[in-house]
């Protein structure tokens, strides 16, 4: 009797921790889906690069997520602690997006068939492109901060360090997801309808002037952190 008892907690403790993680997981995944910065890249270095390359630019993406989701969940008052160090990546943001876009229609005006976008025109290891561009994306703290504030309330996640762990690893497994469904299905669309370099160029371009946009928005009237 014994025996069955804790083979029943073991197995309803399996099911909650299964729960979290898809959680975590489907959070992270639906965020991915609608177009942005991170998802149009993943989409240009498969098709300009290589899946390999993608792929590596995905987990670099995945794992500064992980970093500031583990923040968030470690207590607001650390995140608060840094609000300078947030506030200035949230500026450079801002620069360096309205950069590439601007560039982007330049790139698209010029356009030579074998020139790289200027977001790829570099030798940097796209698993350190996947870091840094998702360092300087700063709007994911209050994104996981709401999420898990609401998963709490709902006692669907609990404050311990378990929990927290699997959480954060279904969230990373989501975002290497939807970054995958662009690198793969945006690679089918550009392929299905031969769709030109200068396009993609321009997409880009809008991509990220209108991310540079947002996070003006935000700096200046919205709230940051």
């Amino acid at each position: 009797m014994l025996l069955l008892y804790f083979d029943l907690l073991f197995r309803l403790n399996m099911a909650a921790f299964v729960l979290i993680f898809f959680t975590g997981w489907m959070v992270s995944f639906l965020g991915q889906l609608p177009l942005g910065t991170m998802s149009i890249t993943s989409t240009h270095i498969a098709v300009k690069e290589g899946f390999s390359h993608a792929w590596k630019y995905a987990v670099g993406v995945a794992l500064i997520e992980i970093i500031y989701l583990r923040t968030v969940l470690s207590g607001v008052d650390l995140i608060m602690q840094h609000h300078f160090f947030f506030i200035v990546l949230g500026w450079l943001t801002v620069v360096f997006f309205l950069c590439f876009g601007i560039y982007s229609f330049i790139t698209a005006v010029k356009h030579n068939g074998q020139k790289k976008s200027p977001i790829l025109n570099n030798k940097i290891n796209r698993f350190w492109l996947g870091v840094s561009m998702s360092a300087l994306n700063p709007a994911q703290i209050p994104f996981w901060f709401i999420w898990s504030s609401y998963l709490i309330n709902l006692h669907v996640l609990h404050s311990n360090t378990l929990e927290f762990n699997t959480f954060t690893i279904g969230c990373g497994s989501g975002t290497i997801s939807g970054l995958a469904f662009y690198m793969y299905g945006g690679n089918w669309v550009v392929t299905k309808f031969n769709t030109s370099n200068k396009t993609l160029d321009i997409i880009m371009g809008i991509i990220f002037i209108i991310a540079a946009a947002i996070q003006f928005y935000r700096m200046v009237w919205g709230t940051f952190v």
